[in-house]
């Protein structure tokens, strides 16, 4: 088992990264645990793959658990939903005390985090995340939030977890789509500031989305220590050092907006192909080679991830995408800052983007 520590001004944790913790959770989590009563928030999908197997470890040491089952999807993190959930952890008496497991992938941990950070001003919880992307990316560094109508992840708190769980297990479960999505995730970390780890993952990707056990403990515990590093010196954004973690998310969440928060795109397939826009967009802006550009390009679309916009079909131009991101958190001042690239594994924040650029690039894209 890999052991990650994470270490933050809003609490210090750790990741556990191996095969088989989801069959051991209890004894992992006892140590966080008051009552021999424990709340697990899921979804149906994951409930139907790893709730016998987790309610079974709590079983076999003397623990009741209760289950709050939320219907799969992106469109489940919603405020409607949230209401529901904190209406139900309230009916169970939950405490602050208390904590609060997430099993599932990054809607499931993100939406449980931000009802715990607001029941009582504050509970913990426990992230068991059962996919590739929340084991590399969501379930760490504390960001929680639900979507609104007019974007992606607008209200929420940074609240960090109690504890990581990254059973590799999980993975195996996963359907081909949702594994590629996660991979996008992977792959970030080497782009924005690690271009031996992108080599790695230009060797390595295939045997990964294959299964291989070793080359994925290794990208998941690399890619948690990626982050821990990054949010360890700016956990809530401050500095601009955590912000290059939205490597490519500026363009994937308008991508995601524009196709509904829908199936049509997953969450890590908009993050793959803002990361070609990216790539593609400091090309145009001179900071790039094109060759370089292009060399993402060609990773991503060799993993089967989307990496032309056109091929989307979208019905819309690029001042339409570019409303999207209008409202973007990371807006300051009327100005939206991007993550770009001055070379493969050198990413950097750019304040000087003007909006109608990224139009016209889009345009071309969609072209």
């Amino acid at each position: 088992m890999a052991v990650i520590a994470v270490d933050t001004p809003g609490g210090s944790y750790e990741v556990r990264i191996g095969a088989g913790l989801l069959a051991d959770a209890a004894s992992h989590c006892a140590p966080l645990l008051r009552k021999h009563n424990v709340a697990i928030i899921t979804d149906g999908n994951v409930a139907r793959c790893w709730r016998a197997t987790v309610e079974a470890s709590f079983a076999a040491s003397g623990y009741a658990t209760y289950w709050f089952e939320l219907p799969p999807g992106e469109s489940s993190k919603s405020w409607p939903q949230l209401g529901a959930l904190l209406e139900w952890l309230l009916e169970r008496e939950i405490e602050r005390g208390d904590a609060i497991l997430a099993l599932g992938g990054g809607m499931v941990g993100d939406i449980t985090g931000l009802a715990a950070s607001l029941l009582k001003r504050g509970c913990r919880f426990i992230q068991l995340p059962t996919t590739l992307l929340a084991q590399v990316d969501s379930s760490v560094g504390g960001k929680t939030a639900v979507n609104m109508g007019v974007g992606k992840n607008l209200v929420g708190a940074f609240h960090q977890p109690a504890l990581v769980l990254a059973d590799l297990c999980a993975l195996d479960t996963l359907p081909p789509r949702e594994l590629r999505a996660g991979y996008a995730e992977v792959v970030k970390y080497g782009i924005l500031g690690d271009a031996d780890f992108f080599a790695w993952c230009e060797a390595n990707a295939a045997a990964l989305l294959a299964g291989d056990p070793q080359a994925r403990e290794y990208a998941v515990a690399a890619s948690v220590a990626a982050k821990a590093r990054i949010v360890g010196k700016d956990e809530r954004e401050t500095s601009g050092a955590r912000a290059l973690l939205n490597l490519g998310h500026t363009f994937g969440h308008a991508l995601e907006a524009q196709t509904g928060f829908s199936d049509r795109l997953l969450h890590g397939e908009g993050v793959a192909l803002g990361m070609v826009l990216a790539a593609r967009f400091s090309a145009r802006r001179g900071l790039i080679a094109a060759r370089d550009a292009e060399r993402i390009a060609a990773h991503i679309a060799a993993t089967g991830l989307p990496a032309r916009l056109a091929e989307l079909g979208l019905d819309c131009d690029g001042q339409t995408l570019v409303a999207h991101m209008l409202h973007d958190k990371k807006m300051d001042a009327g100005t939206l800052p991007f993550v770009l690239l001055r070379a493969n594994g050198d990413a950097f924040l750019d304040r000087s983007v003007e909006l109608a650029d990224v139009a016209a690039f889009l345009d071309g894209e969609l072209g």
